[in-house]
């Protein structure tokens, strides 16, 4: 059921709709900035234009209105789509067990404000519900985030980690892709891209592989 991701047809009748959504956040406004994501993510936008996707929204830097917004407007584009994806680099957090993309300008002084200040991904996915072939959530976003040792817990349990927890996606024809393993962290070595998109690029555009061959060939970053 997962199918290709960049199998371009010729016959107009089995067109399918297929969009993506990229984002990079690299300018982070309180911790030091990360030098990967826009690169990373310019180099995973490429192959979904090469292969002809009807929407690809690239989003650089994005503040938590403007994060918010480009979920929100995604999902409208992604009502009547066989496949939609999105790609998502920068730093994430783990709160008792639920995963949020962290916007440029997060603070996240207190756990409570997590709701307020970042995205869950939840929230992500329930964008991608009506999509009626494949939907494809790729976080590389297992990066060391200093964001999460500064934390202040309102409740002394609540756990806060800095890799990302496990998903069991509950819709079918989902598919969620880590870095790394989960609640696991990672450096993005020294080139312009990181290990895991650099692997990403290579294998997933490759005509005619399945998806989820594509990704048992990415290594993880742990």
């Amino acid at each position: 059921m997962f199918g290709f991701l960049f199998v371009i047809s010729a016959e107009p009748a089995r067109a399918e709709k297929r969009v993506a959504l990229v984002i990079g956040i690299s300018n982070y406004q309180r911790v030091p900035p990360l030098g990967n994501p826009s690169h990373d993510a310019a180099a995973m936008g490429a192959p979904f234009r090469k292969a002809g996707f009807d929407v690809v929204d690239d989003k650089r830097d994005l503040g938590i209105v403007d994060l918010r917004r480009a979920v929100r407007e995604f999902s409208e584009k992604a009502q009547d789509a066989d496949i939609a994806v999105v790609y998502y680099a920068g730093h994430g957090i783990e709160v008792d067990g639920l995963n949020y993309l962290v916007p440029a300008d997060a603070k996240l002084a207190r756990d409570f404000d997590v709701d307020d200040e970042a995205v869950s991904l939840d929230r992500v996915l329930r964008a991608l519900d009506p999509v009626k072939r494949l939907r494809l959530v790729i976080l590389d976003a297992c990066r060391d985030n200093p964001l999460a040792g500064t934390i202040k817990k309102s409740v002394a349990t609540r756990s806060i980690g800095r890799g990302s927890a496990k998903v069991e996606p509950t819709t079918p024809n989902t598919l969620v892709a880590f870095a790394t393993k989960a609640g696991a962290v990672a450096d993005d070595g020294s080139g312009e891209n990181s290990q895991y998109t650099s692997a990403l690029v290579k294998y997933i555009a490759e005509p005619g592989v399945d998806v989820r061959v594509a990704f048992g060939r990415v290594p993880t970053r742990c």
